[in-house]
């Protein structure tokens, strides 16, 4: 269990290293957001047969990672982690 918590908090890191531009979350939501990603990149290894959704393999990690990206830009269009800040649209 601690190892899966590390591990999505990785995740979560490196797809904030990769998504462009600066993200308003902290770090309980990149945890949250390594962990889904990482539970994705489990099923998706599992689902063509590249090992175990416990498992850590090369597949899941890279599906992971790229779950974890997508899922912290939906957050990010969101406004997850925005604050109490308003966002203005500049026409």
């Amino acid at each position: 269990m601690i190892g899966f918590i590390v591990a999505g908090l990785i995740i979560g890191l490196l797809a904030r290293l990769l998504l462009p531009g600066k993200q308003r979350i902290g770090l309980l939501w990149t945890l949250a957001l390594g962990v889904v990603g990482s539970v994705v990149g489990g099923v998706i290894a599992n689902l063509i047969g590249s090992g175990d959704i416990m498992e850590l393999n090369v597949i899941g990690f890279v599906v992971a990672v790229a779950a974890a990206v997508a899922l912290l830009s939906v957050a990010e269009r969101a406004g997850i982690g925005a604050g109490t800040q308003q966002r203005r649209l500049d026409h």
